[in-house]
Parts: structure tokens; C-alpha cells; sequence
């Protein structure tokens, strides 16, 4: 060990340390070494005392979690229960509203985000629309009943929509789903005071031969009722009609929705619609009471039966009173070619010399010993299907047809519904090809059976004489009183109007000629999109005016009008619509018994200037008509709807019908 002035470094101080503390450990016994580590073990674990930890935090108990968890399941709770009680007794009315409220806000706030030049969510107006009419056709089509009804309506007021939604309500006239048996059963039953079927019309489903027989399958089926085929006791064949169960739930809320959703509709877009929905609605309430039905089926039969100009070309079935109640319409059962069957109409004729299509003007309905081969298949039958197959007429190859002429049809169609717009002021509004049969009478001319009475408007005698007086005015171009009448109805541009009316391009007023121009540029085509979008929501405004004024008749005169046009388009186009329609609108006023007598005169004077006048329709007619002939055209209504679109497009208005497509 070294040492400077006799003292001790102090590494070597430290040194000394460690070694006798080495010699100190080892020298204890294993038992000490033990006793100590257990000290220091012990230490280690003693509890830390209430003063160390510091302030006491509570424990956690989730409440804010347990109650949203609360919420969760009684809103699912009331929900699922809501539901079930929904679907049970209100016919799942309160989900149909809730599903029209969300899908009409969606589409709402969709257009209020992206109806621009640029829209945020899309390519352009187009992608908007389409979208939005594919939602507002699934919902008309999943909520059924009164919606298919408010579904067709918009489909014949497709002139005022964007293509989108013409394309996609074309097909809102396919048959809708019929309800089970026990559902019809149980309206018949509530109807007539607990009686079942069989008490009511005498029928049997048990084979029994001393009553009549009913099938339970429908043979047709709509938005609202379906069709039933029954045989009475005393071997009357009749159709019954039977509301659907739950059109009688629904019906009300249904309406408030259509109320509530366009009304906001109308103030969100400034828009003047709703002043036309209490009308509308009304109209919708009496086509559920067949009763209300039943009446506007007798009341059109007495006026053909008293106009000798239809009264042999025109038939309405009978209606059985006391087969009928508020849900159920009991009627004549008719056989007959739907109006769409154009094949069935036209093909030669096999069913015999002088005689006519079963049942019509005294033809029998089955030839001899088929009734008997038929009861005796119907006695003790379970088969859904007990109606006779009356196929007869069509020959032993089923190729046969009424062997009649479109033509013929056209014009019995065209006057019928223009006697009830001019001479009668009762209207049938919907005439689509569904509710129109063709029947062949024994001396081989065409005989039109008109169905579905539900749905009429009753016009007043002075707006009749109006709108007579409207109609002539378009055919001679008579500007000045057009403008008077389109004045006191509240229309502001009576040329669009009368376009409208004629379902063609009015050309008596000053026209603007739509200009085409090709190779824009992307942004330029986007922009003169939402400028023609702009353009229609504006025209739309400035047609209707002072909407307080307006006639409401017009709404459904108006569809009644395009059916007709859209069935003449069908059959391609065989008739001069214009002309006849305009023909009987002049004759109505000459023999309108309300205006004096030298009013009668006056009219009647001007009625055979008129027919003159009418010669130029005739010009065209033909010349659209060897167009058609040398395929260059399809008919004198599609060149018009060709003319009025290019028209259209001036107002910013884009027309694509296509009424029975689907």
C-alpha cells in the first residue's frame, strides 16, 4: 500500500471497505442471510398509507352508457311494438307515411344540394334526376294501393317532368298483386252485414248444383280492388269487384301524406301545386266508394242509350244494386278483346256467319252443349278456374280475331269520350286500354264496352261551354277569344296551353324557333342543361298563372285527353283526332239547349263554316298517312308529339311520352 506524507489514498480507502465487508457477509450463517432477505421481502409489500395515494377517486359506473343502452332498447321496444300494431290494424299505414317522409326529404335535400350547374354529388342534372326518379317509383310501387293511383296520374302529367322521370313512370300500369281469398271474404262479410259469400250471391263451393259458383282466384287485379268471376243461381254471369282490405285503413293517411309532402314540395320550390290537391284528393276518395261507382255507371249508360249516335257502338255493363255496397260492385260479366290486344281485333273472323263475339247483342256465350260439358265440370270442382274458356270464335287454331277495323274502334273511341267532354259535361278520366273492351256484333261492326266508372268529373255548364268554345277557337285560330277564355282561367301563356290541349304544336300564336347547335363543349352542355331546367320550373308558373282560377276539371280532362291520344298512338294512329274531337266541340255548341235561340243559330252557322275549316286537317292527315305507308312516319299523332317537343324545348320543357310502355 503506498502512502504520500503519511496519508492514505483514498482508492485504496475504498478498496479496504469492500473487502471487509465481503469477509463480514461471509461470515454469516445461511440462516441470518435468510432472515434478512425476508425483512427486505416484507418491506416491499407493506400497504402504502391513506395519506400517500393522495385524494380518493370514485369508482366507475357506466350511467351515461347504461342510459343511452336504456334509450336503445325502449326506442326498439316501442318500435318493434309499433310496428306490429301498425301492420296488424292499420294496414302498415303509419310505415307507408314514415317511408314517404324520409324518401321526399332525401330527394328534397338532394335537390337543394345538387340542382345547380355543377352539382356536388353527380355528373350533371341528369344523374340527379334519375336517381330520384328511381326512388319516388319504389316508393309508389312498394307502398301500392293509392299510390299506383297517384303513380298513374303522374305518368299521364309526364309533359311537366324531366325525361328521367317520363322514362321511369311509363311503367306505372302493370297489373298490381291480388290479395288472398280469406282478405276478400272478410270485406264481403263487412259489407253486408256478416253474411258470407255464398249467402250474399248464392254461389256454392262445395259442388252444390242447385247453386251458383264463384271463383276465388281474381281474374284481374288493380291498384285499389280486384275481379272476381261468379255464375248466380239464375245463370247470370257477373264480375264482381272487391276493394282491396287495406285500401280502407290506408286511404286516409295516404292523403294526408300526399297533402303534407306537397305542400312542402310546393313551398321548398316555390311551386303553385297545392292549391290543386284538395280537388285531387276528393277525386281519389269517390273512386273508393262503389257505390259513388255504381252511380256514374248508370248515369253514362243512360246518356249513351239516349245519343243515337252512339247508342248501338257504345255499351256499359249493367250494374245489380242490391249486389253492391261501399266495397263491393257487383256487375254484368262481359266478354270482350282488351283494347291492347290490336292482334286479337284485327285477325279474320272464324266464329260463323252473322253472329257476334260471345254475348254481344244477344250472341250466345258458349256454343251448343258447352254449358252442360262446363257444369258438369264445374260440379264438385276444386280447381281455382270454373269460367268457361270462350275461345270458340277464334277457330279450331286459335289464330281467329274479331276480323274489325282499328280504324272503326278509333272513332267510336274518340267520339264517345268527346261526347262526354262537350255534349254530356261527364267525364270518364280513365280510359287507358285495361278499362276498354271491343266486342264484335252480329252484323260485323265494332261495338266499345267502357269499364271502371270510378273516377268522373261533372263539369259545369259554363265552363263546358268554355271549354267547347276553347277547342273551336284552337281550330280556326281564333287568338283573340283563346286568349279571353285562357284569361278568365287563369293561364297566363295560351299557346302552351293550347298545345298542350291539342297534344300538338299550337301554330296560330307567335312561335320561337329552338335552335340546335352541335359540338358544345361538356361545360356548356351542363350549363344549358340547368338554364332549360330553370326555364320549365319558370314556365311552369307562368302557364298556370293565378292558380285561384284555374278550373280543377282540367287536371283529369287533361289525362282523359292523353289516354286517348295515347290509344289512337297505339293502333297507329287510323283516326283524325284533332278533327273529330274538334268537330264535336263546334256541333256541342249548336245544340247546346242552355243558350237562347238565336245563340243556337248563330253557333250552328259558324258549325258548317267549320266543317270547311276542318278540310286542312284533313290535308294533313292524309299526308302523314302515305308517309306512314312508305315508313318514313309511324302516324299523324307521333308526327304532332314530334313537332310539339321540338316547340317544348323553347319553354324549356322536355317531352319523351310513352304512355303503355311496360
Amino acid at each position: 500500500m503506498a502512502s504520500t506524507g503519511g496519508r492514505i489514498c483514498t482508492q485504496c480507502l475504498k478498496t479496504l471497505a469492500r473487502q471487509h465487508q465481503s469477509r463480514v457477509a461471509s461470515s454469516r450463517t445461511p440462516l441470518q442471510r435468510r432472515a434478512f432477505s425476508q425483512t427486505q421481502l416484507r418491506a416491499a409489500f407493506v400497504p402504502p398509507t391513506p395519506e400517500s395515494l393522495g385524494k380518493a377517486v370514485p369508482a366507475k359506473d357506466f350511467k351515461k352508457t347504461k342510459k343511452w343502452l336504456r334509450r336503445f332498447a325502449y326506442v326498439a321496444v316501442f318500435g318493434t311494438v309499433a310496428y306490429v300494431l301498425d301492420k296488424r290494424y292499420y294496414a302498415s299505414s303509419l310505415t307507408r307515411c314514415t317511408r314517404t317522409f324520409a324518401i321526399g326529404l332525401t330527394a328534397a335535400l338532394d335537390y337543394k344540394i345538387n340542382f345547380r350547374e355543377e352539382p356536388f354529388f353527380a355528373n350533371d342534372i341528369t344523374e340527379v334526376h334519375a336517381r330520384n326518379a328511381a326512388r319516388l317509383f319504389e316508393l309508389l310501387r312498394t307502398n301500392g294501393g293509392l299510390y299506383l293511383k297517384l303513380g298513374q296520374a303522374i305518368a299521364m302529367q309526364t309533359a311537366i317532368l324531366p325525361p328521367e322521370f317520363q322514362k321511369m313512370f311509363a311503367r306505372m300500369f302493370d297489373d298490381a298483386p291480388q290479395n288472398e281469398w280469406a282478405d276478400a271474404r272478410q270485406v264481403i262479410m263487412e259489407d253486408f252485414g256478416g253474411r258470407t259469400p255464398e249467402e250474399v250471391f248464392g254461389v256454392s263451393f262445395d259442388g252444390d248444383p242447385d247453386a251458383g259458383v264463384m271463383e276465388r282466384k281474381a281474374r284481374a287485379s288493380a291498384s285499389v280492388a280486384q275481379v272476381h268471376w261468379a255464375r248466380l243461381k239464375d245463370g247470370r254471369e257477373v264480375a264482381i269487384k272487391i276493394q282491396k282490405k287495406e285500401i280502407a285503413q290506408q286511404v286516409g293517411w295516404d292523403l294526408w301524406a300526399f297533402k303534407v309532402v306537397t305542400k312542402i314540395y310546393s313551398w321548398w320550390f316555390d311551386l303553385p301545386f297545392y292549391a290543386l290537391v284538395p280537388y285531387i284528393t276528393e277525386r281519389l276518395l269517390l273512386e273508393c266508394d262503389f257505390e259513388n261507382e255504381a252511380t256514374n255507371s248508370k248515369k253514362m249508360a243512360e246518356f249513351v242509350h239516349g245519343e243515337p249516335r252512339l247508342r248501338n257502338r257504345v255499351y256499359i255493363p249493367k250494374v245489380y244494386d242490391d249486389l253492391t255496397s261501399k266495397r263491393v260492385m257487383t256487375a254484368e260479366w262481359v266478354e270482350g278483346v282488351r283494347l291492347w290486344d290490336k292482334d286479337s281485333i284485327t285477325r279474320p273472323w272464324r266464329g260463323g256467319w252473322r253472329t257476334g263475339s260471345p254475348g254481344c247483342h244477344g250472341a250466345p256465350l258458349d256454343p251448343p252443349g258447352a254449358a252442360r260439358v262446363q257444369q258438369q265440370r264445374n260440379s264438385g270442382s276444386t280447381t281455382e278456374e270454373l269460367k268457361p274458356d270462350r275461345a270458340y270464335w277464334k277457330g279450331q287454331d286459335g289464330k281467329g280475331g274479331l276480323g274489325l277495323s282499328v280504324k272503326e274502334v278509333m272513332t267510336t273511341m274518340v267520339d264517345l269520350f268527346s261526347a262526354q267532354l262537350f255534349l254530356w259535361g261527364w267525364v270518364h278520366c280513365d280510359p287507358h286500354p285495361g278499362n276498354i273492351f271491343i266486342r264484335r256484333r252480329p252484323d260485323g261492326h265494332s261495338e266499345l264496352v267502357l269499364i271502371d266508372h270510378g273516377l268522373y268529373v261533372q263539369m259545369s255548364p259554363t265552363f263546358r261551354h268554355q271549354y267547347c268554345l276553347f277547342w273551336k277557337s284552337l281550330m280556326t285560330f281564333d287568338n283573340k277569344t283563346l286568349g279571353e277564355i285562357a284569361k278568365k282561367w287563369g293561364i297566363n301563356h295560351p299557346d302552351v296551353f293550347a298545345s298542350a290541349t291539342l297534344m300538338r304544336p299550337y301554330e296560330g300564336g307567335d312561335q320561337t324557333v329552338a335552335t340546335r347547335i352541335k359540338g358544345i363543349s361538356e361545360h356548356e352542355r351542363k350549363k344549358r342543361q340547368y338554364e332549360m331546367q330553370q326555364a320549365m320550373r319558370k314556365g311552369i308558373k307562368e302557364i298556370l298563372g293565378d292558380e285561384t282560377k284555374w278550373p280543377r276539371e282540367l287536371i283529369f280532362i287533361g289525362r282523359n285527353m292523353r289516354i286517348v291520344q295515347g290509344n289512337n298512338q297505339y293502333l297507329g294512329s287510323p283516326v283524325n283526332r284533332i278533327k273529330i274531337t274538334g268537330e264535336w266541340a263546334s256541333r256541342a255548341l249548336a245544340e247546346d239547349r242552355s243558350l237562347t235561340f238565336t245563340e243556337r243559330w248563330k253557333y250552328f252557322g259558324s258549325h258548317v263554316v267549320f266543317k270547311l275549316v276542318l278540310f286542312a286537317s284533313d290535308l294533313y292527315f292524309w299526308y302523314s298517312k302515305f308517309k306512314q305507308a312508305l315508313g318514313r312516319g309511324k302516324g299523324i299523332e307521333d308526327d304532332m308529339e314530334q313537332h310539339m317537343r321540338r316547340m317544348a324545348k323553347d319553354y324549356g320543357i322536355e317531352i319523351n311520352h310513352g304512355v303503355f310502355e311496360g
